[in-house]
């Protein structure tokens, strides 16, 4: 729900609350912002060949590329000074990667990769050092309240445990399994339990090991990306040391068995049949090692700039953003559909962002430009958490000192959950923070949607206690919790197709896609053009400041 405060200065009040008229400049710049425009962009950049367009790789690259390629036909200037190509901010991206990782078995080297793999969020920034005389087999790690339980009459504290990664004995003939989402959430709480037993290391058998693409096993020894700061990846912090887990195959676990006379195949086939457990103990020697090495990784911030007419006011900046990564390609090699396309996420914002730089662009070149600068700026890494807006707000091509707004766009393509079959299901649309820092964006907001686009405003995730947090959870909060004024423009798609492989160019509503974005160009028109700038007048909580 969207509070309302008051603003005390009258002058404001009054020039907000007079019956405002449509400028015939701003509207006739904004023709070229339509469905078809749309379409001619985002069918590109939400295509397969994009690859899902995931931060560090091929796709977002090829993105990048496209999106600058956009803005050099438009008459942008590319603003950037500090490297190779002005329309890219290089953001510091890097990965904290598995490299030297070895594994004996009774003085025997295994083969990383054929034998076993490191999984990088297993190493912590000192390393990885193992060494065990003997491994306790703990059948499928479970332990189920008043049934089964592997560890009956096993202490695992500071001891090396060897489970099998998937499988269930419990489970009956008959009996449904949990697949997808359900089975990946019930490892992940069958890994919490074991670790609450805090063992020195768990080893997981992979009974499909040797089926496994090696390009997979490589994936699990990346560390996941991140920024760079200052100081170097041995002295980042880090939440508690890590368990030591290893995957390994099943000639591997063999090969720890084989002074018990038994083997995986042997045990698993016993404990499936009976029901019960058959944990044992096995002497063994065992020996790992690992390290973290910093890997950059390529990632840049698609920045476009146009400079104001006003030599008073051209200093000042409006942003105008949108992430243009998503979540790349799909891991299961048997899937028909390949490619994570984000079309809404956030394709459609990018799109957004294209069609309102052609507007302004258009304008300038007409004679008609606005008074303000406006950067437009597509950010990489907003899918791994904000990274090319926090980068931009940590190394700021312009001063934020100078930045008057930003207005994000992040899904403004499709119809929530919440509003299909509604009346106004293609009228809609969700702004977020618009009153957060500055009461007056709010109402520069409110004007001109009731002057030009008539949309319903949905305030709903303005609310402290919305359990999305959406507030939070894209660009537009690394400029807002620098106090400068934010709107984010969103779309509610939160369903089966969020992150998922039905986010498609097929399912954009064009229409509704070009109305969001004539709103927010026709709200920054305004803000590039009237004599001020929004006045900050509450604090990052949203309550009013203090006055002397």
């Amino acid at each position: 729900m969207k509070k309302q405060f008051l603003y005390t200065g009258l002058a404001l009040f009054l020039s907000l609350s007079a019956a405002a008229q449509k400028d015939p400049v701003a509207v006739k710049f904004s023709e070229s912002i339509n469905k078809n425009r749309a379409y001619s962009h985002l069918s590109i950049l939400a295509s397969d060949e994009y690859e899902g367009r995931e931060t560090g790789k091929k796709g977002a690259w090829m993105a990048a590329e496209y999106i600058k390629k956009q803005f050099k036909s438009f008459g942008l200037v590319g603003p950037v000074k500090d490297g190779t190509d002005p329309y890219f901010q290089k953001v510091g991206l890097v990965t904290n990667d598995v490299s030297g990782a070895t594994l004996s078995i009774n003085g025997k080297a295994r083969q990383l990769y054929k034998d076993f793999v490191i999984p990088s969020n297993s190493v912590s920034n000192t390393g990885l050092d193992l060494n065990a005389s003997e491994v306790i087999f703990a059948g499928y790690g479970m332990t189920k309240e008043g049934g089964y339980n592997d560890f009956d009459g096993i202490n695992a504290e500071g001891k090396v445990i060897m489970i099998f990664s998937t499988g269930d004995p419990t489970v009956k003939p008959g009996d449904s399994v949990p697949t997808g989402r359900a089975a990946m959430m019930a490892a992940r709480q069958r890994m919490t339990n074991l670790m609450k037993s805090k063992p020195k290391a768990i080893l997981l058998i992979d009974m499909n090991f040797d089926k496994l693409p090696e390009s997979s096993k490589i994936a699990s020894t990346l560390g996941r990306i991140m920024l760079k700061k200052d100081a170097p990846a041995t002295a980042a912090p880090q939440r508690a040391t890590p368990i030591i887990t290893l995957t390994i195959s099943p000639a591997t676990a063999n090969e720890i068995l084989k002074a018990s006379n038994t083997t995986v195949e042997a045990l698993s086939k016993k404990i499936m049949e009976s029901g019960k457990p058959s944990s044992l103990t096995a002497t063994t020697s065992l020996v790992a090692s690992a390290k973290k090495s910093e890997t950059p990784q390529r990632g840049e911030n698609v920045l476009g700039f146009l400079e104001g007419s006003d030599p008073k006011l051209k200093n000042e900046i409006l942003v105008i953003t949108g992430h243009y990564d998503h979540i790349g390609l799909n891991p299961d090699p048997n899937a028909k559909d390949k490619v994570y396309n984000g079309a809404d996420d956030d394709g459609s914002g990018t799109t957004g962002v294209l069609l309102m730089a052609e507007a302004f662009s258009k304008a300038k070149k007409a004679g008609k430009g606005p008074k303000r600068s406006i950067l437009f700026m597509t950010v990489v890494g907003e899918e791994k958490g904000l990274l090319g807006s926090e980068w931009y707000s940590e190394h700021p091509v312009f001063p934020l000192a100078n930045t008057i707004a930003d207005l994000n766009t992040d899904m403004i393509g499709r119809i929530g959950e919440e509003y299909l079959g509604k009346a106004d299901s293609a009228n809609y649309i969700y702004s977020v923070g618009s009153s957060m820092l500055s009461t007056e964006l709010g109402q520069i907001q409110e004007k001109i949607n009731n002057t030009y686009t008539k949309m319903k405003l949905d305030f709903k995730y303005d609310d402290p206690k919305d359990p999305e947090r959406i507030y939070y959870r894209s660009d537009h909060y690394n400029f807002a919790k620098n106090n400068i004024p934010i709107i984010f423009f969103y779309d509610g798609m939160l369903g089966k197709d969020y992150h998922g492989l039905g986010d498609e160019v097929s399912k954009i509503n064009f229409d509704l896609l070009a109305k969001r974005a004539h709103l927010t160009y026709y709200i920054g028109w305004e803000l590039a053009n009237r004599p001020n700038r929004p006045v900050v007048d509450k604090n990052q909580n949203g309550t009013p400041k203090t006055t002397n």
